[in-house]
């Protein structure tokens, strides 16, 4: 095998109730990483079933066991294992043996080789039920078109990271799946691979229908970090000043009917309608305002920058 790089790399897994794959899935990561540097980093999202024994008893010095003292998500069960991660290169992927980590050492080479920061998978062929398929492939589409990333297989967990994007994501809710995504907005350049895909191996899957709404509202959170995140006045305060305006034109034209036609506009909903646009508008121009007071702070009291730099070349080297 060609070892393309001598770094430590941290594969972290995320664990629930997969006591009948945890023993196969660390022999195939040993199989595919033969003479690489690497730990393995299991994080046990309060299984209830006998996980946490079974990795524990294959007494392996690459295998570290995070466990988490109640089930708090899958996302913050890998936030849990890249803080824990040494690695220069850190590598995600499901406990079911659905990834296959055969495809680990081509994306490390993406990554190590030609300096990408994010290699990501596509499945081919992918054996997952219509319930999985079709909201995953709504997702994508819509990722696509409204940030303009054209990532085709967002909810593939097999994903290479540097060090430094891995420790910059911050993951909550159901935001594992938009991973991608929030490393882009980080300024994370992208490789895009095709990856084998398997049916689960054994263990049910832990996806139902109700997530698909926890996975659009995560959407549009960080649709609107990537576009108002710096800037919410731009949002905000848009909308306040058409409201106002809108509520503006209203009055203007019951003054006009009052005072021109003499008709009475005290019992007219429109009234009403006017000045609740008005008051709206205000409301709204002033969140605006709050925010961004609130964002300069944000970034002021904890000496952080709007922006990531990758390199920086003097002279023809890097600094």
């Amino acid at each position: 095998m060609n070892v393309v790089t001598d770094s430590l790399l941290s594969i972290v897994v995320p664990f629930y109730n997969e006591q009948d794959n945890a023993v196969l899935l660390t022999e195939k990561i040993h199989e595919s990483l033969a003479g690489y540097n690497y730990e393995i980093i299991y994080v046990d999202d309060f299984s209830t079933d006998n996980t946490r024994k079974v990795v524990k008893g294959m007494n392996d010095k690459r295998v570290h066991l995070i466990e988490l003292k109640k089930n708090y998500g899958q996302s913050l069960a890998l936030a849990a294992g890249i803080d824990h991660a040494k690695g220069e290169y850190i590598i995600t992927m499901d406990g079911d043996l659905q990834n296959d980590p055969s495809d680990i050492p081509e994306m490390l080479g993406y990554a190590v080789q030609d300096d990408y920061d994010v290699v990501t998978g596509i499945r081919q062929k992918r054996k997952d039920s219509l319930v999985k398929k079709i909201p995953s492939k709504i997702a994508n589409f819509l990722v696509r078109r409204v940030t303009n990333l054209d990532i085709k297989d967002n909810g593939c967990a097999l994903k290479v990271f540097t060090r430094d994007i891995a420790k910059e994501l911050n993951l909550y809710g159901e935001m594992h799946r938009f991973i991608t995504l929030l490393a882009h907005l980080e300024g994370a350049q992208i490789k895009q691979v095709p990856v084998k895909h398997h049916a689960r191996n054994a263990g049910v899957s832990k996806y139902g229908l109700e997530r698909v709404f926890k996975v659009v509202a995560d959407m549009m959170l960080l649709l609107f970090i990537r576009k108002y995140f710096q800037r919410p006045i731009h949002l905000f305060g848009i909308f306040g000043v058409l409201l106002i305006i809108l509520g503006g034109l209203i009055n203007v034209y019951l003054l006009i009917v009052k005072f021109g036609f003499g008709e009475d506009i005290g019992t007219r909903p429109l009234l009403i309608f006017g000045l609740m646009f008005i008051l709206a508008g205000i409301q709204l121009f002033t969140i605006g305002i709050v925010m961004e007071l609130l964002i300069r702070t944000y970034y002021e009291s904890q000496q952080k920058r709007p922006y990531r730099i990758k390199k920086i070349t003097v002279g023809g080297e890097s600094s």
